[in-house]
């Protein structure tokens, strides 16, 4: 008994210890619902649509990094995850702030670190705009501080700012804290070779982000690593292969369906009009998490997941499209099969192959599947509010079968060849693979 006692002591202790520590850290991120952190991306969406420069690549790599930012805030609240310091391009583990091992309200953590962000990504952003994001910060200040202490409170504000302003200080390491005012470079020429690409009409803009295949990925297995072989040969003979892709555009789009025309407009996402195409990715998982009810553990999980693949997505994508430089459909179409050619959408100014909404749909429908399953059937109401198109929800029996809709939307369109949608969503698989692999769990 006298040899029991000191062990059975020690383990009161030990448990006793154990108890006290869960009660100074408090409810862990997974204890928190996920709608503030929801609230907050359905926001810059909006802004996203509404400040000027913010092109498809420029939107993408802004939701990657709000992503990023979300998660590192409330990592330290989620005990089966690990932080991505130390596993990301440049960044070193230690980089960012650290928290204390006190108690944290993970919500207001959320709230002030995103909040932060949004600041700096959308500095050029309408003074009403701006404005928007500390509404929706006091908004819910208020509602935390009916649920914590003050001190609590002030805790978390003062570490999700830290969060917020390190991961932007990261973010502007990668030489693109002002790409919303380079979209259009005058030093790029692009190359003259068969079947080179070439301003499209109506517009004949200069080429969009031509650099962009440069830019820092949060992997970099996602640019090198995912790239697909190359395209069928370029040849104006009808009997040659990319003579019969180009021919079967003009076929289909000459004569779209009421569902062919409609499913182009539902994911044309428009900059201007629409946060853009990953801003659609971005609201899909926006419209799952509100589904299922999540936390904010799983809302941090999906929205870095997707935000990292639909960056890393771009850049891989850049990279093919002027590493090839191909000629567009319209182009082909006209020069060589009919000079009175039109097309449902206008064409984007940017080399063909491959097709940026396949390449991005694919790598965030991957993360999704993952994460919620590979039959998981949704409805999609990203435009239901919108008037200028037929919004009305779509639903899809998978996110493959979402991604596959996608990117055929660009056919129906008239902007992309067979070959440049299908090998866009194998490439956009790949990223979002390279993604999940990352040591997200302990």
């Amino acid at each position: 008994m006298k040899n029991i006692l000191p062990l059975l002591l020690l383990s009161a202790v030990l448990l006793f210890n154990a108890c006290k520590k869960d009660e100074d850290t408090g409810p862990g991120a997974a204890d928190f619902d996920a709608q503030v952190a929801n609230d907050f991306m359905a926001l810059s969406i909006k802004l996203t649509k509404e400040t000027a420069g913010f092109t498809p690549p420029v939107a993408a790599r802004t939701y990657g990094y709000l992503g990023l930012t979300l998660y590192e805030a409330v990592v330290p609240g989620m005990p089966d995850y690990n932080s991505l310091q130390g596993s990301l391009n440049g960044l070193p583990a230690g980089t960012l702030t650290q928290a204390e091992s006190k108690e944290y309200h993970w919500g207001a953590v959320a709230a002030n670190a995103l909040a932060t962000g949004m600041k700096n990504f959308y500095k050029t952003a309408s003074a009403a705009n701006l404005q928007s994001i500390e509404d929706l910060r006091l908004q819910y200040e208020q509602q935390f501080l009916t649920e914590t202490s003050a001190e609590v409170y002030a805790r978390s504000e003062a570490y999700g700012f830290a969060m917020g302003a390190a991961v932007y200080a990261f973010a502007a390491t990668d030489g693109q804290e002002v790409a919303y005012t380079t979209n259009f470079p005058t030093s790029y020429t692009p190359p003259v070779h068969p079947g080179a690409w070439v301003p499209t009409p109506p517009a004949f803009q200069r080429a969009l982000q031509p650099y962009w295949g440069n830019v820092r990925t949060f992997l970099g297995s996602n640019v090198d690593g995912t790239q697909p072989p190359s395209h069928p040969v370029f040849s104006t003979f009808p009997t040659s292969q990319f003579y019969a892709q180009a021919l079967e555009v003009y076929t289909i789009t000459s004569s779209l369906t009421t569902e062919q025309a409609t499913i182009a407009e539902f994911w044309s996402d428009d900059p201007g009009l629409t946060g853009t195409p990953p801003g659609h990715s971005m609201n899909i998982a926006l419209q799952i998490l509100e589904k299922e009810n999540a936390s904010i553990e799983l809302a941090a999980e999906v929205y870095v997941k997707v935000g990292m693949a639909v960056h890393d997505a771009f850049v891989s994508c850049w990279k093919c499209k002027y590493d090839f430089s191909l000629m567009r459909p319209i182009t082909y179409i006209i020069d060589y099969i009919d000079p009175n050619y039109t097309t449902l959408l206008i064409t984007p100014p940017f080399p063909e192959f491959t097709s940026g909404h396949s390449v991005q749909t694919g790598a965030a429908m991957r993360i999704l599947s993952d994460i919620f399953g590979y039959n998981y059937a949704f409805t999609d109401k990203t435009h239901e509010a919108r008037t200028d198109i037929n919004g009305a929800p779509r639903s899809y029996d998978s996110f493959y079968d979402a991604a596959n809709e996608a990117a055929f939307s660009r056919l129906y369109g008239g902007i992309h060849y067979r070959f440049g949608i299908e090998l866009g969503v194998d490439q956009g698989i790949r990223v979002g693979i390279n993604v999940g692999k990352l040591p997200f769990k302990k």
